[in-house]
């Protein structure tokens, strides 16, 4: 668990957007060791700092299409290590798909627009750091559009619900919250999504990071 102070690498081509978040970061008690204005200088910032996690948008120079995240999917790739908060105004499913097909633990997806106070914003940042997920609704929501019917037909409303606020981010004790019934009855309906899901109990294995991604899976395509 991340509990020194969060080193960070802020990707924003934006100076005016970047220069603000540097200092809000820096107030909330993170340092941004780098920050970046390209796919390119994203990469070498990483790769020289080693942050905790990297503050990606999805569009950078020269395009100003897809260049940030193709550049998230590299880290991915080559610094596992590295968590990846992708921070943009826009929703690129499939490459969101990419990247959370390596493993949902340590992704996050939030939307500029939707995100209301800056301690939001550091509780993602940290709950990334320390190998969490956070996603933002909508994004969850285009993951999921697509008609492929599979395992995930054969879930309730409730494990719906239950596997989707997981998607999210959100524990068991925050699931409980936010439907209002007790832990415990959130800890049954993971369990019958493990069993729908055909995820078995290992010792390596992490059973709510697969369902997460079978589920974005079966509902994006």
């Amino acid at each position: 668990m991340i509990t020194s102070q969060l080193r960070v690498v802020l990707a924003e081509d934006s100076v005016v957007l970047r220069d603000g978040m540097v200092e809000l970061l820096g107030a909330r008690g993170c340092e941004v060791v780098a920050t970046a204005g390209t796919g390119p200088e994203l990469l070498a910032a990483v790769a020289e700092h080693r942050p905790d996690v990297a503050v990606v948008d999805v569009r950078m120079p020269p395009t100003h299409t897809d260049e940030g995240i193709r550049a998230a999917i590299e880290i991915r790739a080559g610094a596992p290590e590295v968590g990846i908060l992708v921070f943009s105004q826009h929703v690129e499913a499939a490459w969101a798909g990419r990247l959370l097909a390596g493993g949902a633990a340590g992704v996050g997806y939030l939307l500029k627009e939707r995100v209301a106070r800056t301690s939001e914003f550091v509780d993602a940042l940290r709950r990334v750091a320390d190998g969490g997920t956070a996603l933002d609704p909508e994004v969850v929501a285009q993951l999921m559009r697509g008609g492929q019917r599979g395992r995930v037909e054969a879930l309730t409303p409730r494990e719906r619900e239950v596997v989707e606020l997981m998607a999210q981010g959100h524990s068991n004790r925050s699931i409980a919250a936010l439907l209002v019934v007790s832990e415990r009855a959130v800890e049954k309906h993971v369990a019958a999504v493990f069993t729908k899901f055909d995820l078995p109990a290992t010792d390596t294995d992490n059973r709510r990071v697969k369902a997460v991604l079978t589920y974005l899976a079966e509902k994006g395509d």
